[in-house]
Formats: structure tokens, sequence, C-alpha cells
């Protein structure tokens, strides 16, 4: 019975592995912004890989604020949280609460039901980079990367590559500084976010949702990073906002 379970689980996972080495769109960090763009452009037809550090998909949803385990989401996002059956309560005019683990979950369900490969404890240490173009991800354990292990990674190939790796942008800055590469920001690099301003942050999220170098986009808290904005705590509307409109961009490009 023991071997026959190692055999099950072995073969189930090297299956999915080996048909999943190229795909459409590589995304790194599976918190909510990155979560609604797999979905979004699973839904579309075309193959998304997922890619996750630690255990757990969901990024800094899970927690609420504070581990207050309540988020909050403007209006104009809760079309999504009606799409995907994520309750809510009315707060005011203007803003609805729900709670962060059932949402997280349900974003996370959505996204793989829709046939979302996410690989969880696997990290993305940097990118795949072909005629002066991002053309993948170079990934390793998650534990390896975390505690320095001198361990080669391995690469896939995809057409395009999303930055959803929250306040540090990691993709980004690994590839501007390693390729020495100008960015489509106003410096031209990584910016830095900036300190907490809820309003100008939720807004800016959404605008600087864009393809910032051929083959790399960059969504959700990634995009202020990259771009110089505040980051905006936990109100929530602009991280599904921004993986709306990312989804939109690349299916546009995949076109």
């Amino acid at each position: 019975m023991d071997l026959e379970v190692t055999k099950a689980i072995t073969e189930s996972w090297f299956s999915k592995l080996q048909e999943n080495l190229c795909f459409d769109a590589a995304i790194a960090g599976t918190g909510p912004s990155g979560l609604i763009a797999a979905l979004r452009i699973a839904e579309a037809g075309y193959k998304v890989s997922m890619f996750e550090s630690k255990l757990a998909p969901g990024g800094g949803m899970w927690g609420g604020a504070m581990m207050f385990s309540s988020v909050a989401i403007q209006n104009e996002a809760v079309y999504l949280l009606d799409e995907l059956e994520i309750p809510y309560e009315r707060y005011n005019d203007h803003l609805v609460t729900c709670d962060s683990v059932l949402a997280t979950s349900a974003l996370i369900y959505h996204a793989a039901k829709r046939g979302v490969l996410i690989h969880n404890a696997m990290s993305v240490e940097d990118v795949v980079f072909k005629d002066d173009r991002v053309s993948g991800v170079v990934v390793n354990w998650g534990p390896v990367v975390r505690e320095g292990l001198h361990v080669d990674p391995l690469s896939f190939r995809a057409k395009v590559v999303v930055d959803a790796t929250g306040h540090p942008c990691m993709i980004t800055e690994t590839a501007a500084r390693k390729n020495n590469i100008i960015l489509n920001t106003p410096a031209g690099k990584v910016c830095g976010e900036r300190s907490l301003n809820a309003a100008e942050g939720e807004a800016m999220t959404v605008e600087n949702t864009k393809m910032i170098y051929p083959g790399l986009y960059v969504c959700g808290m990634a995009a202020n990073g990259v771009f110089g904005s505040p980051r905006m705590g936990p109100v929530f509307g602009g991280m599904l906002l921004s993986g709306e409109k990312v989804a939109k961009l690349i299916i546009g490009e995949l076109k």
C-alpha cells in the first residue's frame, strides 16, 4: 500500500509537470490580483501556471488586517464577489466587507477549477531572457531559496510572465538588475513603493498595471512597487481590478 501511494503521487505530479513545461502565461505570486488574472486568462482558453514560494497560495489576503479576518472591498469590484459567489456585507455607500479566509479560498478554488496549475512551495528566482524579451521563469523549491542552498533551478517557458509578487516586486527587480534593461516607468527602473495612502494607492494599483518590458507584466502591489506609488493597506478592490486589467492586456497580446 505505501509504495502504491508513492507511485500514484509521483506519477500524477510528474505527468502534470511534463504537460506544463511550456505555457501561455506564468504568474509569479498567488495573491488576489494574480489569482484573478490567472482565472480570467484560463477562461479565455490559455494555459496558465502560477508559482507560490510558500506552502499555501493566497498571498496577504488570508490575514486580513493584523489577522482580523475581514477585508474591505470597494463597490467597483463587488461584481467579482458576486460572480465568484463570495458573500459580503454592506458597510457603507462605497465599501463592503467579506471574510478574508473565505474570499481567499474561493479565489484559489475558482482559479484551479478553470484549469490554472498552481505550483506551491516553488519560488521564481529568475526569468528566462532571450532575444531582448522575458520568455519564461526560472524556479526552485521555496525552502531551497529561503535556506540559501546551492541547488540549481529548472526553467519553464512562457509567452508572458506576470510579476504578482507583491511589495518586493521581486521578478521585475531581478530582471532589471541582471539584464540592465530600461523599464516602462518614468525613471526607467524599479522605483520602490511609497508609504500608505489608501485612496491614491488603490487607484494607482490599477493605473500601474501594464506591460513594463516585452513579455513582462506587473499587477497588484508589485505594480505600485515598480512605479513608486503608495501602499494601500487591507483594501482589496484595487487588487482584484488590477488582476482583471492585466488579464485583458495579456489576452489581447496572446490573440
